[in-house]
């Protein structure tokens, strides 16, 4: 049986959606942030050194990092399904996307949320008009750019199929949901790109996707 050692709000709902759609059964292990500081709690390290989730045991095996989780998952007990062939050009772009989601994408989204919240951060009253003045031009001038330039690129690789890696949904696909929810919820993603909009309605409305918010609770990028 495998374990899903899944923390609120966080990218192993799309661990516990790669499951529902491959039909394995699985337990969930629920762990729960400090209602301050929105880390991950200490009891987390008992399991993974770094204290991060997702991470999941299966039999002897601990395995942390999303892409390697989706990445194992798929291979081990897809039986062919959600993987395109191998030699395909499908597979290549599969393999470009499940790397892509936290490689590439989620560094700007991450920085654009910690510089949309610096000019509320407490500081002392002397620094905070240059601390927020220099949060604004970065935030302007390197960020948000980055962010637009990004969101650009996959509204038109979505241009070119239904889905990320091809003409058939893959796990590429449950890879890339969470950042793209972020964007959604915060990160720039609006109704000017309307085929990323789209996809997540695609992703949304899949039953097992449902099933997997039943199973993982609160999950707040769909706010």
């Amino acid at each position: 049986m495998i374990t899903v050692h899944h923390l609120s709000n966080s990218r192993s709902q799309r661990v516990l959606w790669l499951l529902e759609e491959l039909g394995v059964d699985y337990e969930v292990k629920r762990y729960e942030r400090d209602p301050n500081t929105l880390l991950a709690p200490p009891a987390l390290r008992s399991v993974h050194p770094l204290g991060k989730s997702p991470v999941i045991a299966d039999g002897d095996l601990t395995l942390a990092e999303s892409g390697a989780i989706i990445e194992y998952l798929a291979d081990r007990y897809g039986g062919g399904r959600l993987v395109p062939p191998v030699g395909s050009r499908d597979r290549l772009r599969y393999a470009y996307w499940l790397h892509y989601a936290e490689g590439s994408l989620m560094a700007p989204l991450v920085l654009k949320l910690i510089f949309a919240q610096i000019p509320q951060a407490p500081m002392p009253a002397l620094i905070r008009p240059v601390v927020r003045r220099i949060a604004e031009e970065i935030r302007r001038g390197y960020v948000e750019p980055q962010v637009n330039l990004h969101l650009d690129y996959m509204e038109g690789e979505l241009g070119t199929s239904e889905w990320f890696a091809g003409d058939h949904f893959t796990a590429a696909d449950v890879q890339m949901s969470f950042p793209l929810e972020g964007a959604a919820l915060g990160g720039g993603l609006t109704a000017s790109r309307p085929k990323l909009l789209a996809f997540l309605e695609r992703i949304h409305a899949r039953p097992a996707y449902k099933r997997a918010l039943e199973r993982g609770g609160l999950y707040e990028l769909l706010s």
